[in-house]
């Protein structure tokens, strides 16, 4: 290693440990390569140096680089040369992680007046990059009536990775009384839809019912098994006919998911103010639990109580849509930032917004920084100060540190940049680019 790379290391503030481990996800070299002399530097693409690498699935909680080239991870080691690279980004000071994966969002933005195809969603691209996610999964905004009109304007037209839960109502978010009509539940359609594109549609989903009956869930987890992917509840109307016990220690299987974990709205907490039992029985049982923030579904009278008790989230997500955004909620990485402010470990705040999340829907190929695993990254950075933070109820916590999305990269290509890491510096003389520009 050049002498300056290895003062750059030791002069890094105190506190972040250097170890020179091997390269991560990849053989070494035994010489020369296809098109590059013995010796010569790797032609990467994009080399983001000196950060402090934390990804969960491999292990990594330290100092590395990383490589990327033809969008995919080219290489993750503890010093890369980059004199043959195309472009080099130094993250110093900064975290560099996966690209972050939003579990639960509403990304059927069209104009009707709720979520499927209607004005509550939101076009990802907008809203998903300048906080460090990648992929981002709808939350059963459509079901599978509407489903390929999704797929259609948003899906194939993003450059975010959209994935669907697939709801079970046929029509999908399309409110009520589209979302309490028991007849268009049935499973059938929902197996149909997932088994005509895998790995887009990871799960299913059910929401927002208010009668008494299991009907929903019964079908939903039904629906799961014959099209073996998860199932995500959003348990709607709390009712005395379908206890929250029932569905936590009973009706789900191991893997599916339980949203809005922290929200208070359905029994989750006690009236002795103190976690309900039933959830850490269901978790004992492999039941997933999801924040899913959204514009109601999170409380400090939960989440601080469940957290000193060690009750941490599987999944950390927004529930993003048009009134979210505008409150409490914010972005992932606000989100996020509470859990920090909840004393929950940078690393596992970290792990469930990349890797958890990723293999509660069965794609194991995202979440990560392996070696030929697609190059969705984010450079996040770590403020320190005093930062306020709303839950969905009008309260506020003030925490001490705040994440911020600082370069994020989709399949190789940066999409965010918020200081300019990749520009170029203006000086008087500096010409434009040719060829044209986008207006």
């Amino acid at each position: 290693m050049p002498t300056r790379h290895r003062l750059n290391r030791l002069l890094l503030p105190a506190g972040i440990a250097l170890v020179l481990g091997a390269t991560v996800g990849a053989t070494p070299s035994t010489g020369a390569s296809s098109g590059t002399k013995a010796g010569a530097a790797e032609a990467y693409d994009l080399v983001i140096r000196r950060g402090h690498v934390i990804d969960p699935k491999n292990g990594i909680d330290d100092l590395r680089d990383v490589a990327v080239k033809d969008g995919k991870i080219a290489k993750v080691a503890a010093y890369i040369d980059t004199a043959a690279t195309k472009q080099v980004v130094d993250a110093e000071g900064n975290f560099v992680t996966p690209g972050l994966i939003d579990l639960h969002a509403h990304l059927f933005n069209g104009p009707e007046d709720a979520y499927a195809n209607g004005k509550n969603g939101v076009a990802p691209d907008g809203f998903t990059f300048r906080s460090g996610v990648t992929t981002a999964v709808d939350a059963g905004s459509a079901g599978a009536a509407n489903f390929d009109l999704f797929k259609k304007n948003t899906i194939d037209r993003s450059k975010t990775r959209v994935l669907a839960f697939l709801n079970i109502v046929g029509k999908g978010m399309a409110g009520n009384p589209a979302e309490q009509d028991l007849s268009d539940m049935k499973p059938g359609p929902a197996v149909e839809k997932a088994r005509q594109h895998p790995g887009t549609i990871v799960g299913i989903k059910t929401a927002h019912y208010e009668g008494p009956e299991w009907t929903p869930v019964d079908n939903s987890i039904q629906a799961g098994k014959d099209a073996n992917v998860p199932v995500l509840v959003d348990f709607g109307e709390p009712r005395p006919e379908r206890p929250l016990k029932t569905l936590l220690t009973e009706k789900l299987r191991p893997g599916d998911i339980y949203s809005h974990a922290y929200s208070g709205n359905r029994g989750e907490l006690g009236e002795d103010g103190k976690l309900n039992p039933a959830m850490q029985q269901g978790r004992d049982r492999g039941v997933l639990y999801d924040v899913g923030h959204g514009g109601g579904s999170f409380g400090w009278r939960v989440a601080v109580p469940a957290l000193k008790a060690g009750f941490t989230p599987d999944a950390i997500s927004t529930d993003l849509h048009i009134s979210s955004m505008n409150s409490g909620m914010k972005d992932q990485t606000n989100v996020m930032s509470k859990f920090l402010a909840l004393n929950m470990p940078l690393k596992d705040v970290i792990n469930a917004s990349t890797w958890k999340p990723a293999k509660a829907i069965k794609r194991t190929d995202l979440g990560n920084l392996s070696v030929g695993a697609p190059a969705d990254i984010a450079v996040l950075a770590r403020q320190q100060g005093t930062f306020g933070y709303v839950d969905s109820f009008g309260f506020r916590v003030d925490g001490t540190q705040k994440l911020t999305a600082e370069l994020t990269v989709r399949a190789g290509q940066v999409v965010w940049d918020l200081n300019g890491k990749t520009a170029k510096k203006w000086t008087p003389d500096a010409k434009p680019p040719t060829g044209g520009h986008e207006h």
